[in-house]
């Protein structure tokens, strides 16, 4: 008979008989896990599955019509004699030879006779006889005529085995199987069993952990499932390989200047960098450097591809050139997808970028919050930009050559960073400069080499041109350095320091606002910078009634509220829905999917604000984004409201957006009166234009001596505070601010406290 011993290492169990010394098999315990454990599970399951049994869950008792059947083959008869054990084999399982029945036939002899020594009598051993009678035809019939060949069987139990399911596996083992058993909870079920571990033998290796909740062989053969769905996708794989990063030395850009044969030699692998260089060295020469690499790039007739501070989304144009259907599920999307990916100039180049683009698909795909919808976006993004750049990196292509990709600026969002990813694994050095420590990347990938400096360097455009590059002088650097000290959470703002912002509406008593309404927003409550955003505390009020039905002094209050930065509206709508409107011909196709298409507005001849700075016309479209994404105004989505938005918020008049240019988040805020004593309502877009510039960060206020409903009509929620003050009055006069006298409050005392007179 077969004996067992312990194993070396896992490949062992794979080691044919011929290269086993003695008949040896093995019969192993697994209580606990690792990634060589569950490389070596996966690998075994396999054998299992094409030469030996697989036992997931218990080994069915043997059932009336199993027991009537064999009753009628052996009858009843059972004596307790190896050549009694042996006819009865013969018989039962004819299959097996004449080495293979003597093996099982005194193992069974033997674990039968342990039995009658434990005190089991003759009818219990008979029991027992049957019933490993039956489980070796049901369930073992197709390994027992396997037993003692070259190619050992292969017996995978999962689960706390029971006291006879051992006493039948062991037999198996003893006549020449190997056995792995999977104790998900561990060992103590089985010790009860066999105490010393005579049959079996329990598997340690350093760093063993508990197995994972909910792994079992269902999840297995799943996986193996999955795998072979996989590797159909790629199709004929590429001879080729990258070797990335391993041949650098930690020289940064001066090994990218390395030649193809100074990074390897080996021919079925192509060498590139992937690196990202945080901060600059030094400030002084930085800018030459980037200036001399790329001169040398070029000289080395290497393709180079350089890519500044957003890698511009793919346009509709792009996006319609991908051939794409509806998908059941990733394994189908992957496939149809790939076949976007043509070139015919170099086969071999072709099926990298295959392989390239599947592998960076499956690893998102694993994502458990992303769904196929989103997974399909992802995938097209990334044809799209491959599309548009091999030309640029991989024309006239042979085997040798190594294109460079720089981006400048880092990766803002997901699918920049998976673009990258996927470049890494081409014939490309890719290349990530956030010179500028303040910014960041959100790229993370294992097989990223990163350069960390600790100098800090605005850096907008990469210096591909001479007429394009601007070196600072140590003078120059030495200001920003001072410029950072002074104006890094310091309570101090160079002017136009931040170029986002957040308005968040106050609540405050009505006395306050008289206090508020002129200070810096630095100074206001709730201000706060963050991530380079800034928290604007902004005031959105309507006062409804006159205070003491005093109109004097209601008026006065009013005047003292204009200031310079303030747009006075009187009972005259600020646009009416039939004024003219360049821009609204032309808005439907400005929203597709519910989201704006700014570059296509910027692009767009009707576009009215490219005079403005980048960052307001950025500002302005971002909260008009916000505007109809959080649906503020009545009927948005609902009867294309949203069209009105977009054609009121695109042709505002030009004292409006004289204030938005000129407006500092850090300082004083431009505002708004809105003074309406008529019983008329405010017009849609006149709601529209009060809500935006709310979002933009104006101060708004709407003086309502009839308290009327007014603006409100058409917000879909409260989004004013409202002051009741006084006594309704109607068909007020608005007076002339410009010539009426008042005699200005000094004091904020004054302000709570003055009483009207």
């Amino acid at each position: 008979m077969f004996k067992n011993k312990e194993i070396s290492r896992l490949d062992d169990f794979f080691n044919e008989r011929v290269s086993r010394m003695n008949d040896i098999v093995y019969f192993c315990r697994f209580n606990g896990y690792s990634e060589a454990i569950k490389n070596f599970i996966l690998q075994y399951y396999e054998a299992a599955r094409t030469s030996g049994v697989i036992i997931e869950g218990k080994i069915p008792n043997p059932d009336e019509k199993n027991l009537s059947y064999y009753d009628e083959i052996m009858g009843l008869n059972f004596e307790m004699s190896v050549g009694f054990l042996t006819a009865s084999l013969k018989k039962w399982l004819p299959r097996m030879n004449d080495y293979q029945r003597s093996n099982v036939a005194t193992s069974l002899f033997d674990t039968l006779d342990e039995m009658r020594k434990e005190g089991k009598n003759d009818n219990m051993l008979k029991n027992a006889y049957i019933k490993f009678m039956c489980w070796l035809y049901y369930r073992f019939e197709r390994i027992v005529n396997q037993l003692g060949e070259n190619k050992i069987p292969k017996i995978l139990y999962e689960g706390d085995i029971s006291n006879y399911e051992l006493k039948l596996i062991a037999i198996l083992s003893k006549s020449g199987c190997d056995v792995v058993l999977l104790q998900y909870n561990g060992d103590n079920n089985y010790l009860k069993l066999d105490p010393r571990s005579k049959l079996s033998l329990a598997y340690n290796e350093a760093g063993m952990q508990e197995f994972p909740p909910g792994f079992n062989i269902k999840c297995l053969r799943k996986e193996q499932e999955n795998n072979l769905k996989v590797r159909q996708l790629y199709g004929t794989l590429p001879q080729m390989t990258n070797c990335t990063n391993a041949w650098m030395s930690g020289a940064g850009l001066e090994d990218i200047l390395k030649s193809v044969p100074d990074r390897g030699n080996d021919s079925k692998l192509f060498y590139n960098g992937f690196i990202r260089i945080n901060g600059v060295e030094d400030k002084l020469t930085y800018i030459n450097e980037l200036f001399q690499f790329q001169l040398q790039i070029k000289s080395n007739q290497r393709k180079l591809v350089v890519v500044e501070n957003q890698i511009e989304p793919p346009s509709m144009e792009e996006i319609s050139e991908i051939r794409r259907n509806h998908y059941q599920n990733k394994e189908q999307m992957i496939l149809d997808l790939t076949n976007n990916i043509q070139y015919t100039a170099n086969l071999e180049l072709q099926r990298l970028m295959n392989k390239a683009y599947i592998d960076v698909v499956i690893e998102e795909s694993k994502k458990e919050e992303l769904n196929l919808n989103k997974l399909t976006n992802k995938a097209v993004y990334l044809l799209c930009w491959l599309k548009r750049y091999q030309k640029f990196l991989f024309m006239s292509w042979k085997n040798a050559e190594i294109a460079c990709f720089i981006y400048l600026g880092g990766c803002k969002n997901e699918y920049e960073a998976l673009f990258l990813r996927l470049l890494a694994k081409l014939p490309v050095d890719v290349i990530i400069l956030v010179p500028n420590r303040n910014q960041s990347c959100l790229l993370q990938d294992k097989m990223l080499y990163e350069i960390n400096y600790t100098e800090s360097l605005a850096v907008d455009k990469f210096p591909v041109e001479n007429a394009s590059i601007h070196m600072g002088t140590a003078a120059y650097h030495a200001e920003r350095e001072l410029d950072t000290l002074m104006y890094q959470d310091s309570g101090m703002y160079r002017n136009m320091q931040y170029d986002k912002a957040v308005s968040l509406t106050l609540q405050t008593m009505y006395e306050e606002i008289a206090i508020l309404w002129d200070q810096e927003l630095k100074y206001r409550p709730n201000f706060s910078t963050l991530n380079g955003i800034v928290n604007i505390p902004v005031i959105f009020s309507k006062i409804s009634g006159v205070k003491d039905s005093m109109v004097t002094q209601y008026w006065d209050r009013v005047k003292e509220l204009i200031t310079n930065d303030t747009l006075v509206v009187k009972n005259k709508p600020i646009v009416k829905g039939t004024d003219s409107n360049p821009i609204k011909p032309f808005v439907t196709e400005f929203l597709k999917n519910k989201r704006l298409m700014k570059e296509k507005i910027k692009a767009h001849k009707a576009y009215p604000y490219s005079v403005l700075r980048d960052e307001s016309q950025e500002h302005i479209l971002d909260k008009l984004q916000a505007l109809i994404e959080q649906r503020l105004i009545q009927g948005t989505f609902e009867n294309g409201t949203e069209y009105t938005i977009i054609a009121t918020v695109l042709n505002l008049n030009k004292d409006i957006i004289r204030m938005i240019q000129k407006f500092d988040f850090t300082k004083k805020n431009p505002k708004m009166i809105y003074i309406n004593t008529t019983e008329s309502t405010i017009t849609l877009e006149d709601s529209i234009i009060t809500a935006f510039l709310n979002l933009l960060g104006f101060d708004v206020l709407f003086f309502i001596p009839t308290g009327y409903q007014n603006v409100e009509r058409f917000f879909t929620r409260k989004l004013m505070e409202e002051y009741q003050i006084g006594e309704y009055m109607y068909d007020l006069q608005i007076p002339n601010f410009d010539t009426l006298s008042s005699n200005p409050l000094h004091t904020w005392r004054e302000k709570l406290f003055k009483r009207g007179s």
